[in-house]
């Protein structure tokens, strides 16, 4: 896992290292262990390395390869490296690292842009090729793994998040006002392309772009998922075994590609606790797990620890417990903004960044369990949905999930979109799923959350947070092959049993009772689920700022009602709207008023 950044131009001009050199220091977080610049003609790369496998100088990036003239920078991790090296090296290759980018460039050499599609794993990536004067990007299946673009009239820059493309100087960043309509209807998801910025992009998941020395550039898909049940029958017996396997698969990739030790996030809840057993079952040795807790408040308790604790117990595993004070939760808040790439809403971010500050001093790698609700139906609002038989699917889409509908963005922006932006996107996703690739509504709605919103609201969020800490987290329950094999799957096994019924199943005698059949929790941050005391204080001040004066972002009546009555604007899956507002300004602030 490790940061990237660079630039490509076209034309006479020679790319901007200065620029690129800017932008790394952005980037040092995210790979804290070496750094690396390598420009020639219209290409400058810049790379900050998390050492996770072949901790020697040879696999340092940028990695350059005189013989084929190939130059790359890649972040992620790519898990079947050892098969692809091993069908290359039959087929002539000569290898000078034992990692994985090696790989990816020696498979660029033989397959061309075809080697995107051969790797398994979460990855983002830049490629040079010299001989051709041409660059690719490339972007993992799922979207793992951050990409973010900024065009120039005569070039393209790029990096790992947005603090680093700013930082290289030249960026518009006015806001787009459909990005602010997506964010603030789909609970801070901006999908790709977009982001709240105008002249910030990034690439779609399941997508690369190649760009040539005429600034042509050619946008592909490689891949799309199916949600369609197979022809042959398959009873639920059947797609019980079919998906063991595929998450032990999952588990175990994720354990053995990696030359330091692989911990697991141990939240107390099903998915992180069966990631544990099955951890332990394929062969982890000494496997440390880690959980978060805060202190209780009078409506909610804090923590998890009564069921993460007899997990960590009956596996034996070497576990650790943290309590963090609450005080320490708004005082800390604003570095956890820092880290964010994109605005986010969920107040967990603070907890996964605080989290990740301790496992981070433990191990560099970890198992997470993200993934699961939205790839096996755990979500309260998936019900809701399929109950629900008025209208068509964008309403019954609309009516459980968004966040405000579109009269409500009149009513809070002083510049919104003239046309339900979220809506009309809502819409083209559902009729490209409904033509060819979903049996049913609720299948159309698994497979748009988990290639789609997904992606920009718990994947980033546990990206950005984790790698603030240089710290890796691996997400089984993305694996691709899995997330394809349960997409074809009926619903019956995913909101079954209160969501994600298989799961429970396979669970069952593996964990605790106690854990398998408690209602669906969330992870807990009392302390800023309340709109109250310092923390409405904090909100109040942002919003009140003379900053947020002069942006002119929201109507003024609409922040004074929230301010007024910040315990009785809540959106429809109960997140403070008063905190949406003041999240984006505060982030505005940060990352762009600098």
């Amino acid at each position: 896992m490790c940061g990237i950044a660079g630039e490509f131009v076209w034309g006479e001009r020679r790319a901007n290292a200065d620029a690129v050199a800017r932008m790394l220091p952005c980037l040092e977080r995210r790979g804290p262990d070496a750094d690396g610049l390598w420009a020639s003609g219209r290409v400058a790369l810049g790379h900050r390395r998390l050492s996770i496998l072949d901790l020697s100088q040879r696999a340092h990036q940028p990695m350059f390869d005189p013989e084929t003239g190939l130059s790359l920078v890649f972040n992620g991790a790519i898990y079947n490296f050892r098969a692809l090296r091993s069908e290359l090296e039959g087929r002539g290759h000569r290898f000078f690292s034992s990692g994985d980018t090696e790989v990816i460039l020696r498979g660029y050499a033989e397959w061309g842009e075809g080697v995107v599609a051969r790797l398994h794993g979460m990855f983002a990536f830049a490629l040079f090729d010299g001989e051709h004067q041409r660059l690719l990007l490339a972007r993992d299946r799922m979207g793992i793994k951050p990409l973010y673009l900024a065009r120039t009239g005569d070039g393209i820059r790029f990096a790992s998040n947005t603090a680093a493309l700013l930082a290289g100087g030249g960026v518009d960043t006015e806001l787009d006002p459909e990005g602010l309509h997506m964010l603030f209807s789909l609970h801070a998801v901006v999908p790709a392309p977009r982001t709240v910025l105008r002249g910030v992009r990034k690439l779609e998941p399941g997508h690369y772009i190649t760009i040539d020395a005429h600034g042509q550039e050619r946008q592909q898909c490689y891949w799309q998922l199916n949600a369609r049940r197979p022809a042959e029958a398959v009873s639920d017996a059947e797609w019980q075994e079919r998906i063991e396997a595929g998450l032990r698969r999952a588990v175990r990739r994720r354990l053995e590609v990696a030359d330091v030790p692989v911990g697991v996030l141990l939240s107390g809840g099903l998915d992180s606790s069966l990631l544990v057993a099955l951890a332990m079952e394929e062969g982890a040795q000494d496997l440390r797990t880690f959980t978060v807790g805060f202190e209780d408040q009078p409506e909610e308790k804090g923590s998890e620890f009564e069921y993460s604790d007899p997990v960590a117990e009956r596996y034996a595993t070497d576990h650790q417990a943290t309590l963090i004070p609450n005080d320490q939760v708004l005082a800390r808040l604003p570095e956890a903004v820092e880290a964010m790439a994109e605005p986010m809403f969920g107040q967990d971010a603070v907890a996964f960044y605080l989290l990740s500050e301790q496992v981070s001093q433990h191990v560099k790698v970890v198992q997470s369990g993200q993934g699961a609700d939205e790839v096996f139906g755990g979500y309260f609002w998936y019900p809701q949905m399929a109950e629900d038989r008025h209208g068509d699917w964008v309403e019954r889409f609309r009516r459980h999930y968004f966040d405000r509908d579109h009269p409500e963005m009149a009513e809070m922006l002083r510049h919104p979109p003239p046309n339900d932006v979220t809506g009309e996107w809502l819409r083209e996703q559902f009729h490209r799923l409904e033509s060819d690739r979903a049996d049913s509504f609720i299948d159309a709605v698994l497979a748009l959350d988990v290639t789609t919103l997904i992606v920009d609201d718990p994947v980033k969020r546990v990206d950005n947070m984790t790698m603030a800490f240089g710290l890796e987290a691996r997400v089984p329950f993305l694996d691709h092959e899995l997330v394809e094999t349960a997409a074809a799957m009926p619903p019956h096994l995913k909101l079954g049993d209160g969501g994600k019924d298989v799961l429970r199943r396979i669970a069952r005698g593996r964990l605790p009772d106690a854990v398998l059949d408690r209602p669906k929790g969330y992870f807990p941050v009392p302390a800023l689920k309340y709109v109250r005391g310092d923390f409405l204080d904090f909100m109040r001040d942002i919003l009140n700022s003379r900053a947020a004066r002069e942006r002119g972002l929201y109507q003024p009546a609409y922040i004074d009602k929230l301010l007024d009555a910040p315990d009785q604007y809540f959106t429809r899956i109960q997140g403070s709207k008063l905190w949406h507002a003041a999240l984006l300004e505060y982030w505005l602030q940060v990352h762009v008023d600098g």
